[in-house]
């Protein structure tokens, strides 16, 4: 009897089967696991941030984690960055590469396709992806057994607040449970992400951190630019009474001056003034509070984006701008390469062991803008190099290529059958051209006998290309190359014979290329390479003779 290897995940914990089934860490309105929020950037001040980011540090992440989805909700800025940054990952096509050529391992990669084909999961990807701002995030993963095989049902984003990190190292992640004790994951039903902004424990490596500075930096300056706004945007309205007036002019007075609009207002001797003292360096402008908010904002932009061309109205031109963006590029490439790690640990290889067990190789998903293919070019190599023996995996040029796996039965595209020439027949059977259709060849194979010389010629060569006699004295070099060419005829006819009857049938040149190809081990050869063979000797000997009737 054969039992079914105990599974465990990255940790060492073992897999329970029968828990993956459950919901573990779903909230609660009256429970541990509550959905209601604080709010502790009501009146945030740089030691009130400064004690929420130290009690994070230590493993305590509650009113950083509130301060970070605070600051989303207030700051527009941050939130457009942020979410273009996300967007801009989790709507790039995915795909998965099988882990070989083997059947059952394609068959495994059509699996987890067939699953990511459905319309959620740009939403479960940018929900994973909260772990840009915050510094990682938490995704139950539902799996459904009851037709007997397990397959994840749906992803579920979890409140980062219900979790913390072991005390021993800050590192290993836990979840609160119902009783409010920290307790392990449960293995293989979590997705946890982490992908930070820089090295560190994830608790520190979120950009809420850099953000949280600059949103209260900035809210100190909305709220001075709106008291500005207000003390100047509106006119003063003072009323002035003359000497001796009585405490009811000086009501009426007032009510009048109140009620005009507004607030600004108020009511003076008529001997007394008012006056207004500006700023020498910043007079009655608002700029300096506009220029200080943009200046924030570039900060932000910088930390999210790596830029400002694409977010802020900074002088530049296209160049700079594109320049800028080739940066942008550069992050979001880094972010899809993290999450398809994160994709591939937490969910792939899990569900792969639970339906096939622990395998040598695992599919995995590649998240990645498609490069456009030069297919031409790839064809191209293919067809050149593979026929001197280049070992290329089908898959691999067909996920480049961006087709996918036949199903069974399936019609299928394939090469065209070469038309009816008669090429799959001896090419003595193939059609002969007319004599003299090929004039760049000048023959005339009656004049000789096979194994006779011509007339003048001190050398012969048999049939079997080898020579009858050696020559008292070698011939002339044009008598060699005229017997050469008479020897070699018949070879050649069969030859041309079946060259002229492919060209004849061939509809271009390309399709004449591959009937050649096609019809190459028809066409034999062997004699007439002997026969040049032996002509190459005598025509060496020839030349030493030459050379040696010159010395003497």
């Amino acid at each position: 009897m054969t039992r079914t290897p105990q599974l465990l995940d990255r940790w060492g914990n073992p897999v329970r089967r029968q828990a993956l089934v459950t919901e573990v860490a779903a909230p609660t309105l009256g429970g541990v696991r509550s959905p209601i929020s604080g709010y502790p950037g009501d009146g945030l001040n740089p030691m009130r941030l400064a004690n929420i980011l130290r009690a994070a540090d230590q493993g305590d992440p509650i009113q950083y984690l509130e301060l970070a989805e605070t600051i989303e909700e207030r700051d527009p800025h941050y939130l457009g960055v942020l979410g273009t940054r996300k967007r801009a990952v989790s709507q790039i096509e995915v795909t998965v590469e099988a882990a070989s050529d083997d059947p059952e391992d394609v068959r495994i990669a059509d699996m987890i396709r067939d699953w990511l084909d459905r319309d959620e999961l740009t939403d479960d990807l940018f929900h994973i992806l909260d772990c840009i701002g915050k510094g990682y995030s938490f995704t139950e993963i539902l799996w459904d057994a009851s037709e007997g095989q397990w397959q994840p049902l749906r992803l579920e984003r979890r409140d980062p607040r219900h979790f913390r990190f072991a005390r021993h190292d800050l590192a290993t992640p836990m979840m609160i449970d119902e009783h409010g004790q920290e307790v392990p994951l449960e293995p293989f039903h979590f997705i946890y992400a982490n992908i930070p902004a820089k090295s560190g424990l994830a608790l520190r490596s979120g950009l809420a951190r850099v953000a949280s500075w600059g949103w209260m930096f900035k809210a100190f300056t909305q709220r001075d630019w709106a008291i500005f706004t207000q003390t100047y945007g509106q006119p003063l309205r003072v009323g002035k009474w003359h000497a001796g007036a009585s405490e009811s002019d000086k009501d009426t007075l007032f009510r009048a001056v109140a009620n005009i609009a507004g607030d600004c207002a108020a009511i003076i001797p008529d001997s007394m003034s008012l006056e207004f003292v500006e700023a020498k360096n910043v007079g009655s402008s608002s700029g300096h509070y506009k220029e200080r908010s943009d200046w924030l904002d570039q900060q932000i932009s910088k930390a999210v984006l790596g830029q400002t061309g694409t977010t802020d109205a900074v002088a530049g031109g296209y160049a700079v701008g594109r320049v800028q963006r080739l940066v942008q590029e550069d992050i979001e490439t880094a972010d899809a390469t993290a999450l398809a790690g994160i994709l591939n640990r937490d969910l792939v290889r899990p569900w792969v062991m639970l339906e096939y067990g622990p395998r040598r190789k695992y599919p995995r998903i590649r998240i990645r803008r498609p490069k456009v293919e030069d297919i031409a070019g790839m064809t191209a190599a293919l067809k050149e190099l593979v026929p001197l023996g280049l070992k290329v995996q089908m898959s691999e040029v067909r996920d480049r290529l961006g087709f996918e796996e036949p199903d069974a039965g399936a019609e299928v595209l394939g090469a065209p059958k070469p038309p009816e020439t008669g090429l799959s027949t001896p090419p003595a059977a193939l059609p002969k051209a007319p004599p003299g259709s090929n004039p760049a060849i000048k023959r005339n194979p009656g004049e000789f006998k096979r194994g006779e010389a011509p007339p003048g010629t001190s050398v012969a060569l048999n049939a079997e290309g080898a020579s009858t006699a050696l020559p008292a004295a070698l011939a002339p070099e044009s008598d060699l190359v005229d017997q050469l060419l008479a020897e070699t005829a018949s070879d050649m006819d069969g030859m041309l014979e079946t060259i002229e009857a492919v060209i004849e049938a061939a509809g271009s040149l390309e399709e004449a290329r591959e009937m050649l190809i096609a019809a190459y081990p028809q066409i034999v050869s062997t004699g007439m390479g002997a026969k040049l063979a032996q002509g190459l000797i005598l025509s060496h000997a020839l030349g030493r003779a030459e050379v040696a009737s010159e010395d003497g």
